[in-house]
């Protein structure tokens, strides 16, 4: 299992490799993308910038109904101009176990997290905060053409990322996405991921083949309340009744699935 001082160590050295190295690339790309002498006056905006509003489920529908139909091949473009490869790889399979794999996520999913990373309503963390740097260069055509282009990737199979190993308390992964627990109020995964972790709608994401140390991370996110952007709190109210053992099981379960369905 991976130990919380582990997640802590690694959490610590991510976000100091994304203030260093992603923070170059941003001011990069505001001078490439903007047509002057980039500075870093971010710091400045954030304090300027007023406090994001929560989604409801209805506004989260009117947002990305109003996105322009997105264009996979123009998305790779973007992936790459937008120094998004440098971390989340060239077809959305992340180079190091720091970052989420996008290949294969819903485009629903990834255009709310580019719009949540807009206005600040993901800030968990200084990777978070940097995020939110490229995130406001980019237009709405972009975010639905890099989304689209993440939908199409298949789902990275045998990743080399490391598998937690559950300590056998509480229920297995099997029961929680197919069953769920009734006795805890637990819905089943599958009502809302689908039954292969393929995704739903809106903000369900696509959980095949996801990189297990980031699944992990972001469940313990939830659960402690530091990552709070889920429309209706259906996520954080789900995490929050899981035991650390099932979060490593489920974590290995769908890191997994792309290779139970080949």
């Amino acid at each position: 299992m991976y130990s919380d001082p582990y997640l802590q160590e690694l959490t610590a050295a991510t976000d100091g490799w994304f203030a260093r190295g992603l923070t170059a690339l941003a001011v990069t790309a505001t001078g490439l993308l903007m047509g002057f002498s980039a500075t870093p006056a971010h710091a400045a905006d954030h304090a300027a910038t007023p406090a994001a509003k929560a989604w409801t489920p209805a506004t989260l529908r009117g947002a990305l109904a109003a996105l322009p139909k997105g264009d996979a091949e123009r998305g790779r473009v973007v992936n790459q101009q937008l120094f998004c490869a440098s971390c989340h790889g060239d077809t959305g399979v992340a180079p190091t176990q720091n970052w989420p794999h996008l290949a294969g996520q819903k485009a629903a999913y990834t255009a709310k997290m580019l719009l949540d990373y807009q206005s600040r309503l993901r800030s968990e963390n200084k990777g978070a905060a940097l995020m939110h740097d490229i995130a406001v260069m980019m237009t709405p055509q972009q975010i639905a053409d890099v989304s689209a282009f993440y939908a199409v990737q298949a789902a990275p199979r045998d990743d080399g990322t490391p598998r937690p190993v559950r300590d056998g308390k509480g229920l297995s992964a099997e029961q929680l996405v197919k069953k769920g627990d009734p006795a805890r109020l637990l819905t089943p995964c599958a009502s809302c991921h689908g039954v292969k972790g393929q995704g739903g709608k809106l903000e369900a994401s696509a959980l095949a083949g996801q990189n297990p140390l980031y699944f992990t991370r972001t469940l313990l996110r939830y659960q402690s309340g530091v990552r709070a952007n889920d429309a209706a709190r259906g996520m954080s109210a789900f995490a929050k009744k899981l035991t650390r053992s099932e979060i490593d099981a489920l974590a290995a379960y769908y890191a997994d699935r792309p290779v139970a369905q080949k």
